[in-house]
């Protein structure tokens, strides 16, 4: 399921379609005068929801952009689609609608007399075979624990996702379409598995998928990842990573390069602007929040906790973590290097 933003929406109002390239351009005409700290504090929001909505991961609500508007003193944008507060359901029916008329030519005609024809086969033969429904899961490939391994933890904890057959993980489309490539091999290259693309582009996110059973155990038997949702279960990082300081690394390199940001402070000093670059992660995880810390001042760092994120705020600090942990998503490399 692609993840719509800050869990606290929970999607009770209506979404606000914008033309391609206009929601990130209504946010950052905002930002020239106030602060993505300021923005969130007016909508109630995440400030990594925020910038989600700058970088068109996620569609905003019709409540924060009237917020926006009347704050910020902006016009109410032109040329905006409000969607239906339930758009999402119409969506996941037309697309179930589709797949069933690419694989049956129509809708079936009888559905009640094709179920009683699949129970008495079901009945007869089909729960006596050792193939097809009955199959054993498709082996996968288990590797050892390594630095790798470590960071793939990471990055599921950071935009991963774990149902009883899949294991996902969600990225933007645009934003992180490189870094997709690179989360892509590293699924395959672990786990000898194909991964499947899907791209959402109605919000603005793309799905690398596998579908194996076999996967899901190992994630949650061996890995120490969890099954279904990550903020309630309050996740943490595994403990065989824990203590070992090139497993925590790695993980660290994920976790921020799914679930962190880099982003410009500005102040002004006697009508003078200055600004400087720092590195957010954020999580609703408290005690993967801790742990993130923990590593943080254990490789030599100065973090800071505000309350759903843990921050590095000085020059020195953003040298050495891109130094010492470094990051695989070309998105957070350019904005840093720049």
């Amino acid at each position: 399921m692609v993840y719509y933003g800050d869990m606290a929406e929970k999607i009770k109002d209506s979404r606000i379609r914008f033309p391609k390239g206009k929601q990130k351009a209504f946010i950052e005409n905002i930002e020239k005068e106030f602060s993505v700290e300021q923005m969130a504090k007016w909508c109630g929001r995440s400030e990594r929801t925020v910038r989600d909505w700058r970088r068109e991961k996620f569609l905003i609500n019709e409540k924060s952009l009237k917020i926006l508007c009347e704050k910020s003193k902006q016009s109410w944008p032109k040329d905006i689609t409000m969607l239906d507060k339930y758009w999402y359901a119409h969506e996941g029916a037309k697309l179930g609608w589709e797949a069933v008329i690419s694989k049956y030519g129509e809708m079936p005609k009888n559905e009640k007399y094709r179920k009683q024809k699949w129970y008495e086969w079901w009945e007869k033969e089909g729960r006596f075979k050792s193939s097809g429904l009955t199959s054993a899961p498709i082996k996968i490939k288990k590797p050892k624990y390594s630095k790798s391994l470590a960071e793939f933890v990471g990055i599921m904890l950071g935009d991963g996702g774990i149902s009883n057959q899949q294991v996902t993980v969600t990225l933007h489309s645009k934003d992180d379409k490189k870094y997709g490539v690179y989360v892509k091999n590293l699924m395959e290259n672990l786990f000898g598995v194909y991964v499947g693309i899907h791209e959402r582009k109605d919000a603005n996110a793309c799905i690398y998928a596998v579908s194996r059973v076999e996967l899901v155990r190992f994630c949650e038997n061996n890995l120490g990842l969890v099954r279904g949702n990550k903020i309630k279960k309050q996740v943490d990082i595994p403990k065989w990573i824990m203590g070992d300081k090139d497993f925590e690394i790695a993980c660290l390199r994920g976790l921020v390069d799914t679930d962190g940001s880099i982003f410009i402070h500005r102040y002004r000093v006697k009508s003078k602007e200055y600004s400087y670059k720092k590195l957010s992660f954020t999580s609703y995880s408290e005690p993967l929040r801790n742990s993130v810390f923990k590593i943080m001042r254990n490789t030599g760092l100065n973090p800071r906790l505000a309350g759903r994120d843990v921050r590095l705020d000085s020059k020195h600090d953003m040298k050495i973590y891109f130094d010492t942990i470094s990051s695989n998503n070309p998105k957070h490399l350019k904005k840093y290097n720049n």
